[in-house]
C-alpha cells in the first residue's frame, strides 16, 4: 500500500468563521489573517494505492462554478487535482472509490465537472464508486437552513443520477468499505455536520487519520477553538476532546486536510490540556 498527499487548490476563509468565539487576538497568532481578515486554508485529499484499487478521498472545491462563486473564496497558488495526480503518475479516470468525508462543497465539488459542450455535469471520476454515508446524504440532500449553502445540489445529484453511489454501512462495533478490498476504520462524528466520516488507516506501523473538519488546521487544537460553521459546538467539543485524548495517547498522525502550511502533525499531553507536539512533512515520515 501508498499513501500521496493530493493538494486540489488553496483558498481563503473568514478567520473569525473559522475559530467561532475565540478572540482574533488568540487566533491570529497560528493562523495569521490578511487585511480582509482572512486566513489561508488549503484543500488537500489523501490518495490511497492498494492492489488495484485506488482510493481518494475528498476532492476539493473542483473548477466548475462561476468566477463570482470563487471569487468569495479568494483562490491561490496553483495547485490542481489534475496536476496532483499527474505529478504521482495518476489520472481521474484510475481512480476507483471516491470516499467523501462528508458532502460540503469544499469536500466534494472535484466529484463532479461539466460535461463536453457544458449542458450538464458528469462524475470527474467516470470509473469510481462514490462512497457517503445514507444518514449523511439524506442530510445534506435535504439541508437545513443554516447548510443549505454548502450542499450544492449540482455537486449532489449528478452522483446519484450516475449509478455511481454507495452508502457505507455501519454497525454497532466499527465502520468500513467493507465492499473495498482496503478496510480501515471509520469514526463517525456529528458537531461539525450529521454523520461526518474520520477515517483511520493502518500505514507503515503507524495510524494515520484524516481529519477533515473534526480538526481543520494546527490552530484548532486547543478545545474552545471551534469553527463557527459547526451545527453543534457543544457536541463538536465532546467529539474533539474524547479524539484528542486518544490521539495523543495513541500516537496518532494526524493529516490536516485543510491546514495550508502543515501537512501532519502529532499531539502531546500537556499541562494546559492537549497541545501540538510536533508538525511534520508527508515526505519526512513516509519518505
Amino acid at each position: 500500500m501508498k499513501l500521496y498527499p493530493i493538494e486540489t487548490g488553496n483558498f481563503k476563509l473568514d478567520g473569525g468563521a473559522m475559530f467561532g468565539v475565540v478572540p482574533k487576538t488568540l487566533w491570529n497568532k497560528t493562523n495569521p489573517a490578511d487585511n480582509d481578515n482572512r486566513i489561508d486554508l488549503a484543500a488537500r485529499s489523501l490518495l490511497i494505492e492498494h492492489n488495484n484499487q485506488l482510493i481518494l478521498i475528498d476532492t476539493g472545491m473542483g473548477n466548475k462554478q462561476s468566477d463570482k462563486f470563487f471569487g468569495y473564496y479568494s483562490m491561490w497558488g496553483d495547485h490542481t487535482l489534475d496536476k496532483s495526480l499527474q505529478k504521482h503518475g495518476f489520472h481521474k479516470d484510475d481512480i476507483t472509490d471516491v470516499f467523501m468525508t462528508h458532502l460540503h462543497f469544499d469536500h466534494c465539488g472535484g466529484s463532479i465537472q461539466w460535461n463536453k459542450d457544458r449542458t450538464g455535469y458528469e462524475p470527474a471520476f467516470k470509473n469510481a464508486k462514490f462512497w457517503t454515508n445514507a444518514a449523511h446524504w439524506e442530510w445534506a440532500t435535504k439541508p437545513n437552513n443554516r447548510e443549505k449553502a454548502s450542499f450544492l445540489k449540482e455537486n449532489l445529484l449528478p452522483m446519484e443520477e450516475s449509478g455511481q453511489l454507495n452508502f457505507i454501512q455501519r454497525n454497532s462495533d466499527s465502520s468500513f468499505l467493507e465492499n473495498c478490498e482496503l478496510g480501515f476504520d471509520i469514526l463517525f462524528v456529528d458537531g461539525h455536520t450529521d454523520k461526518q466520516m474520520i477515517p483511520h488507516i493502518k500505514y507503515q506501523g503507524k495510524t494515520l487519520v484524516f481529519m477533515a473538519d473534526l480538526l481543520p488546521t494546527v490552530g484548532h487544537i486547543p478545545l474552545p477553538y471551534v469553527m463557527g460553521y459547526d451545527t453543534r459546538p457543544l457536541l463538536t467539543l465532546a467529539e474533539k476532546e474524547l479524539f484528542l485524548n486518544n490521539a495523543a495517547k495513541n500516537e496518532y498522525l494526524l493529516f490536516l486536510e485543510h491546514d495550508a502550511h502543515n501537512e501532519l502533525c502529532t499531539l502531546e499531553e500537556t499541562e494546559k490540556g492537549i497541545r501540538l507536539k510536533n508538525i511534520h512533512t508527508f515526505e519526512s515520515i513516509f519518505g
